[in-house]
């Protein structure tokens, strides 16, 4: 049973940071393909950012500059390192896991932006 574990979500003023975590209980942590997506009310979900088995890493343009993903393989985490929130970046933040056909997504950790 595969489980992605969120936590560091919060509220924060604008401007401010905030590092989300994601635990993942896989085998073979170091071959998935992981990501950061973000729902937003009345939205759809989007990638904000993923990290692929070699550290190869991709960001949404609206978070370029501002959020950085990385992995600790030994740890089987994968981070998001979050400055100069803004309150649009307002959402659920889910950890997503990929290998080949298989899929995996955590329960969502809440981040709110605002003063």
């Amino acid at each position: 049973q595969v489980q992605l574990v969120e936590s560091g979500g919060g509220l924060v003023q604008p401007g401010g940071s905030l590092r989300l975590s994601c635990a993942a209980s896989v085998a073979i942590f170091r071959f998935y393909t992981m990501g950061w997506y973000r729902q937003a009310p009345g939205k759809q979900r989007e990638l904000v950012a993923g990290i692929d088995s070699g550290g190869g890493t991709n960001y949404a343009d609206s978070v370029k500059g501002r959020f950085t993903i990385s992995r600790d393989n030994a740890k089987k985490t994968v981070y998001l390192q979050m400055n100069s929130l803004k309150p649009e970046d307002t959402a659920v933040y889910y950890c997503n896991a990929i290998l080949s056909d298989l899929q995996h997504w955590g329960q969502g950790t809440q981040v709110t932006v605002s003063s």
